[in-house]
């Protein structure tokens, strides 16, 4: 019985993968927003709901300790939350919230679920981003996307950060056994969680209408769970295995993403100390 973690696991995707492996037999672990989404997993026996918002970074870390301490041993993690916003937005926290929810928190739960999942048989992350598509360079001094803020502009930093996020994890869990795999499934008619604009939102209905059906969506990533590859780093686009390597995956980036988190990261932790 594998024990799977799956953020963003009450809608979308992220919903039919924690039915698939319910369906198996399997322990699963679902994080979420809402719960009375969260309450229909609660009936499922072996699903564990933790309500969460993950675009807080206090709370990412709450419920690594919480999933560590029940769950010493955990199979895969997959990595699925995502939010669009029109119009920029900060977390309470001061930080812009695409950034903290669909990079941060995926960050936080990669490396805080590490020794859990280092003690499994065949251990797997699939961080669903974008890897093979064209994104914009980082914006390194201004990660919060302060100025000039455009909801698609920041889903594509946030999908460079994650691909940078899978060569540092690899980096510095070689040895580990730990696949890192970065799954883009092509255009599903998900949910779409957000906050759209109105030619945003009519941009998405038509993703709705001509995107695979979430059963097709799933299948690539099913795949990588099942049978993770060898391979620390591994990319995927529609099934379609890429090299994980030149633009958009220097290491030097990487690192450079890597220093700059832990450095907003430790500024959050100092200024919660602050305030008592």
């Amino acid at each position: 019985m594998k024990t799977i973690v799956i953020s963003g696991g009450t809608d979308g995707m992220g919903k039919a993968l924690a039915m698939e492996y319910l369906g198996r037999g399997d322990r699963v672990v679902v994080l979420g927003r809402d719960p009375v989404k969260g309450a229909l997993f609660a009936e499922a026996g072996r699903a564990t709901f933790i309500p969460a918002d993950l675009g807080l970074v206090a709370r990412n870390r709450e419920v690594v300790e919480l999933i560590t301490r029940r769950f010493p041993v955990v199979d895969a993690l997959v990595l699925c939350a995502r939010h669009f916003r029109s119009a920029r937005v900060e977390t309470a926290e001061g930080i812009e919230s695409t950034f903290a929810l669909e990079y941060l928190s995926r960050h936080l739960l990669s490396h805080g679920l590490a020794t859990a999942l280092g003690r499994a048989e065949r251990p797997v992350i699939v961080n669903v981003s974008g890897p093979g598509t064209a994104k914009p360079e980082i914006r390194w001094h201004d990660v919060s996307l302060s100025r000039s803020y455009q909801g698609v502009a920041a889903q594509l930093q946030a999908g460079r950060a994650n691909d940078l996020l899978g060569v540092a994890f690899a980096a510095e869990h070689a040895g580990s056994g730990i696949a890192y795999v970065l799954v883009n499934p092509g255009p599903v008619a998900t949910s779409f969680s957000g906050d759209y604009d109105a030619a945003t939102a009519a941009h998405v209905e038509a993703l709705k209408r001509y995107g695979k059906p979430v059963e097709e969506g799933v299948v690539p990533i099913i795949a990588r769970i099942d049978d993770p590859p060898a391979a620390p780093l591994s990319a995927f686009v529609e099934g379609r295995r890429i090299e994980p390597a030149g633009p958009g995956f220097e290491p030097e980036a990487a690192q450079r993403l890597a220093e700059v988190t832990g450095r907003l990261l430790a500024e959050l932790q100092r200024e919660k100390r602050e305030r008592g």
